[in-house]
Parts: C-alpha cells; sequence; structure tokens
C-alpha cells in the first residue's frame, strides 16, 4: 500500500493538538488519541459514549516504546517476536513511572498493549511522540467499522479527521491474552489460540466472560446492529435476514453469505460489513445459521453471541 504523508502529517498534527482521529488498522478501525493526555482520552471515551471502566487499548510502534511504560516476561517476547505486529494484544504490568493516562487504565495497575501491523497506522505511530490509545471507532456495544465509510456512518463530522487506509484486511478486533502468571486468552480475536499455544509451547486457558470487565470486549451485550439475532438457525422466517457460513444451491434475497465456500478467514473479514448492511435492509431481525465453532469460528461465534443480547 502506498502511504501518502501529507494525510499522516495532518493527522499527526491533529494529535498533536489534543484531538482523536479515526485510523485504520488490520482489525478494525480505531479511534485514535494520544495515551498519555487526559484530555484526548476523555474526549475518546465521550464520543464512544463508552462506559468509563471499560479500559482502553494503546498502539506502540514497537517495543523500544513500550519500554517506558511497561515491563514484560519471556513469554510475551516470544509471541512479541512472532506475532508482531499484529492482531493480538498483551495485557502487561505499568511502571510506577509511566505516563499513560489513568482514564485509558480505569486506574488499573495493567495496561493493554498492541503493534498494529496496517502500514498506514505504523507510519504514523513512527512520527509521533507518544502511543495511541484506540479502541474501535465505533459507537459502544455497536458493530466495529472496517472502513472509513463505517466510520463516518456512526460519527458523521464528530470527529476532525479520519486517515484514510482501505478495508480492513482481518475484519475482527485482536486477541487479547494475559501472560503474566497463567497463560490466559481474555477476548477471541484475529490470533488463533492454537497458533499462541504452539508459539509458547503449553496449554492455554480461554477467560473471555467475567462479571467484571477487565478488558474490551467482555460487555455482554457488543457488536450489536441493534436488531434481534437469533443463533444456530436452522430455519428462517420472510422477515429475517439469513446469515450463512457459505454459499448453498437454494438462493433468496433474504440469504446473506460471509464466504463463498465457507472460508472462516473470509467470513471473519466480512462479519461487521454485513451485519452493517442488514441493519440498513428492510429485515427486522437476523437468524444465523451454525458456524464451525473453531478457529477463526470460535471468534465469529463470539461476537455474534455477544450482538444476540440486544
Amino acid at each position: 500500500m502506498k502511504i501518502n504523508l501529507s494525510n499522516i502529517k495532518k493527522a499527526k498534527k491533529l494529535l498533536d493538538k489534543g484531538e482523536c482521529i479515526a485510523i485504520p488498522t488490520e482489525t478494525v478501525y480505531g479511534l485514535a488519541g494520544n495515551a498519555y493526555s487526559n484530555f484526548s482520552c476523555k474526549k475518546i471515551f465521550k464520543l464512544k459514549k463508552r462506559p468509563s471502566n471499560n479500559p482502553l487499548i494503546v498502539h506502540y510502534y514497537n517495543l523500544k516504546n513500550l519500554r517506558n511504560d511497561c515491563s514484560y516476561n519471556s513469554s510475551f517476547y516470544k509471541l512479541y517476536k512472532k506475532l508482531c505486529p499484529g492482531p493480538i494484544t498483551f495485557i502487561l504490568d505499568l511502571k510506577k513511572n509511566s505516563k499513560i493516562s489513568k482514564i485509558v487504565t480505569n486506574k488499573k495497575k495493567t495496561l493493554a498493549v498492541r503493534f498494529p501491523r496496517h502500514p498506514v497506522a505504523r507510519e504514523l505511530l513512527k512520527k509521533i511522540g507518544f502511543p495511541l490509545a484506540a479502541p474501535s471507532a465505533n459507537l459502544s456495544s455497536k458493530v466495529s467499522s472496517v472502513n472509513s465509510e463505517d466510520v463516518k456512518e456512526d460519527f458523521g463530522n464528530k470527529i476532525k479527521y479520519i486517515l484514510e487506509g482501505g478495508n480492513s484486511k482481518i475484519g475482527v478486533e485482536s486477541t487479547i491474552v494475559d501472560l503474566r502468571k497463567k497463560s490466559k486468552v481474555l477476548r477471541l480475536g484475529g490470533t488463533e489460540i492454537s497458533t499462541i499455544k504452539k508459539i509458547l509451547g503449553k496449554k492455554i486457558l480461554l477467560e473471555n466472560k467475567s462479571s467484571k470487565i477487565m478488558v474490551p470486549g467482555q460487555n455482554n451485550l457488543h457488536y450489536s446492529p441493534d436488531m434481534p439475532i437469533r443463533l444456530n438457525a436452522k430455519k428462517v422466517k420472510d422477515y429475517e435476514a439469513y446469515l450463512l457460513i457459505k454459499k448453498i444451491k437454494l438462493n433468496k434475497p433474504n440469504y446473506y453469505y460471509l464466504s463463498k465456500k465457507g472460508s472462516l478467514k473470509e467470513a471473519a473479514k466480512n462479519l461487521y460489513s454485513l451485519l452493517r448492511k442488514i441493519k440498513k435492509s428492510k429485515y427486522k431481525s437476523i437468524a444465523v445459521a451454525k458456524i464451525p465453532d473453531k478457529g477463526l469460528g470460535k471468534t465469529i461465534n463470539d461476537r455474534l453471541l455477544r450482538a444476540s443480547k440486544f
């Protein structure tokens, strides 16, 4: 991808002033602001209408930038070397002298950290002198944005600038891991658990259900297109959109396909776009055919389950 440096310069200028902008990442678009600035971080929460107890993920260019704010262990370093930059977020211990805004962490002593792969996001992080707090660029509990049009749809002119980066290639948020004691996944995402397990060479626990919100994506209601969703549906009603993992011979106007041949990678990429498309249609609710509960299928099922709490 060719990077427009004048766009990067404009984005940097706004961020330096404490403004919030939308940025592209390989997972979904993010609503970004200076993670060291209380002013910027307050603005992120206000724009998203996000509960203050839901911490933000902070994006860094590389390990050198991270060392000022967090400590880490050998398990983190193993995954960092193999998977970063990429769709994985780490829960790390904050250093006492860290300048990270307490608004980001909800006064917790830990920080969610990511190194995005998208070339535009990386170029921006390289140019600025601070990490970016950047949750998904959508209204809280609603469907995430995977392109600049989605961001405009949610925020209109409330955001000063959208840094263009095309469509997000992965289409679902990052996997969140906590490796500080027992290795565990706190949110399913774009990196499969099997990949993490293979690199670390040990068991990984899945703990993505919590009565207290420890990391983003743990709300019961999340990723919602604002309509009822019925999971594992074998039959569809006339007023429902029918969401299927792959194309079938029987094709009807209310059938929406996540992929052509059942690719879970393609399905994850198309999930949020299709939910937004159905939201704009005449249908009153969504019936979802069974999706394989393996690999990225686990992530898709997690998103649809939370969206179904509408």
